[in-house]
């Protein structure tokens, strides 16, 4: 494959998923069609619990990089409707179970499904999500396809149960976290990229740099999000501000202002993150240490990294309205603020 430079840059106005929107939208109308109707059930705690999540106004980037990455490749099928619809259902299956596992209490501005309908409920209704996503996976009938997601679902568990074992660790270092968040995130980003080279019978090399194109995206929107549970209020979140920082997550703009810090500000983490110190007036202090290491603009240049990666992982297709949009969705994800 031969390769253009794209580089990531300003645009007027900023950049904007609009473009990536416009381009998956019909696809997106069979998507969601898909969704609505494999969310059924005889018992009606299951579409109910199921819809207050899936209703509840995420951005749908995983299935709209199936879509996108379907189009990069001129596919004409219709495979990738129910492809994505299953990589939708793994990923609102694990926000089910993060939102117990977390004891959320707020997600997308709205109740989490636990603080509703209970946790027992909460987390069997990701399992049956998780059984219909693989249902969709057999009836595409593709062994590789289906290999690609059920690894990916594997490896997001491993993630999970990773970051698990880190919380409330104020050693754990940045080649840790990122090896976290590329499984817990990145892997279903890749893998819904990748299966668009898949049905449109692409080269191996075609399904890697969709694969390297969705993982590099996928590390880059974590990052952001870590970011932004230091840089923005409970309006733009959807969730209350600090939420990372009560669990003992160590997401990088900690790990960075504990590396940076004096051997004061050390011991305040150390019992910041060990749970001892959670009140306001200690996130407060963990913010002013933030800011003061400006932890979150390096956070976010990291992002910017990985974004250009991404970037630069599909310069070898043609240029055109699909390999526009992607790109600009990479450089979105590094500068939202949401």
């Amino acid at each position: 494959m031969s390769a253009d430079v794209i580089p990531l840059g300003p645009r007027s106005g900023g950049p904007s998923l609009a473009p990536l929107l416009a381009l998956t939208a019909p696809g997106m109308n069979a998507v969601n069609a898909i969704i609505l109707d494999r969310m059924q059930s005889e018992i009606p705690l299951i579409p109910a619990l199921a819809g207050h999540l899936i209703s509840g106004g995420g951005k749908r980037m995983r299935p709209m990089l199936t879509i996108a990455g379907a189009a990069l490749c001129d596919y004409q099928g219709a495979r990738h409707h129910k492809l994505a619809a299953a990589v939708e259902f793994i990923h609102t299956a694990t926000l089910l179970h993060d939102d117990v596992v977390d004891g959320s209490d707020m997600r997308r501005g709205k109740q989490t499904a636990n603080i509703v309908y209970g946790n027992p409920a909460t987390v069997l209704v990701g399992d049956f999500l998780f059984t219909r996503s693989f249902e969709l996976m057999v009836e595409d009938g593709s062994l590789k396809v289906l290999k690609i997601l059920s690894s990916a679902s594997s490896i997001i568990a491993e993630g999970e149960v990773d970051q698990l074992t880190a919380q409330r660790k104020v050693e754990t270092s940045e080649e840790h976290y990122l090896s976290i968040i590329g499984a817990k995130t990145a892997a279903l980003f890749a893998a819904a990229t990748r299966i668009a080279a898949v049905v449109a019978e692409r080269s191996e090399a075609e399904e890697q740099a969709l694969d390297a194109y969705g993982r590099n995206l996928g590390i880059a929107f974590q990052l952001v999000d870590d970011a932004i549970d230091y840089d923005s209020d409970t309006a733009e979140m959807g969730k209350g501000k600090g939420d990372d920082f009560r669990d003992g997550k160590m997401t990088l703009p900690v790990i960075l202002a504990y590396a940076r810090g004096t051997a004061e500000e050390r011991r305040f983490w150390q019992d910041a993150i060990a749970g001892f110190r959670t009140e306001d007036e200690d996130l407060a202090h963990a913010v002013a240490l933030i800011a003061k290491y400006d932890t979150v603009s390096a956070t976010r240049e990291r992002a910017r990294h990985f974004a250009q990666r991404a970037i630069d992982a599909i310069a070898g297709f043609p240029a055109g309205p699909a390999r526009s949009a992607m790109a600009e969705a990479a450089e979105f994800a590094v500068a939202r603020r949401y």
